[in-house]
């Protein structure tokens, strides 16, 4: 069976970035299980892994475009401080994540800045602009469940579990 769209597939993979640095790998986890064609992953993988099956492995280079998209100066605001409530005692730093509400829902936005009473929030993907390098082996194909494509995502092992 190969990877196509609606089949359940399980890889390990290894991702790094242009210096070579990991910056995720399923290595000692569990494979990692998607659901090919409706975006569960990135677009350059999808379209990597389709028609792959059980054993093959790939070396991808895919640039931003098909992966975490371009660093765009939109996904950067500048709020007051005063609009963040202190959490006990914790404070405010730079590097933290913060979760926001955007029109899109609740985002995920990382503090860069502190400057008097403003904060700089950047929204942009962690990996936004980054060109990614993949070392991928695909372990498992199969079909997905009419649960799993009704929820849009695999389930079991390496997947999606409900508590």
């Amino acid at each position: 069976m190969t990877i196509t769209k609606n089949k359940v597939a399980l890889i390990h993979y290894t991702l790094k970035d242009d210096t070579g640095e990991v910056l995720d790998s399923s290595e000692g986890r569990e494979p990692l299980a998607f659901i090919q064609g409706i975006g569960n992953i990135i677009p350059g993988l999808e379209e990597k892994l389709e028609g792959k099956a059980v054993g093959d492995k790939i070396e991808t280079v895919i640039g931003p475009e098909k992966a975490y998209g371009l660093r765009s100066d939109d996904n950067v605001h500048i709020v007051p401080l005063s609009s963040f409530q202190a959490d006990g005692d914790e404070k405010l730093e730079v590097g933290m994540q913060v979760r926001v509400e955007t029109n899109q829902g609740v985002s995920l936005a990382d503090v860069s800045k502190i400057e008097g009473e403003e904060v700089t929030l950047d929204l942009n993907h962690p990996l936004a602009g980054e060109t990614l390098h993949f070392n991928v082996e695909v372990v498992d194909v199969r079909d997905a469940t009419r649960e799993e494509l009704d929820h849009g995502h695999a389930h079991g092992p390496g997947g999606h579990h409900h508590h």
